[in-house]
């Protein structure tokens, strides 16, 4: 079975220039909890999830060293307010939070590579393209569902 088979055709993306607000919106309307972003030309530039929403929103760990090029330093300042953060993240370009560095299937790709992919790299959903456009999406619950159906 290929990815093709079994992948949802039926995407919920954002554009590139679109702003996290219209993402939120997204997900409060759809019930989702991730989108591929995509450019004109439908090919996938990166991929925002609610983790992205809330590593923004949520305490930075102030007064922990960190290690940075072999140097420690502690993070100090002001901590911006909470609802101060969640307004300013509204209007923000969604590639300023989305992950850029994206795993894409081909949807010729064998189902037991997608769920190896999905399972190895403990992501949720795979954007499906075919040459480079994006043509569908593939969750784990979909290689579930798909995979025991018959055997129950």
């Amino acid at each position: 079975m290929k990815a093709r088979d079994m992948m949802v055709t039926q995407v919920y993306k954002v554009k590139e220039s679109d702003n996290v607000r219209g993402v939120i919106e997204r997900f409060i309307e759809h019930g989702i909890s991730g989108v591929p972003v995509v450019n004109d030309a439908n090919v996938v530039v990166g991929y925002v999830s609610d983790g992205d929403i809330m590593r923004f929103i949520g305490k930075p760990d102030y007064g922990v060293f960190e290690m940075l090029s072999n140097m420690f330093f502690v993070q100090t300042g002001e901590l911006e307010p909470f609802e101060e953060r969640t307004k300013r993240l509204l209007d923000l370009n969604v590639m300023e939070i989305a992950q850029k560095k994206i795993i894409t299937v081909d949807w010729e790709e064998e189902i037991e590579n997608v769920a190896g992919i999905l399972g190895k790299k403990r992501i949720k959903k795979l954007p499906v393209v075919r040459r480079n456009v994006l043509v569908g999406i593939i969750s784990r619950g979909n290689v579930v569902r798909h995979a025991f159906n018959n055997l129950l």
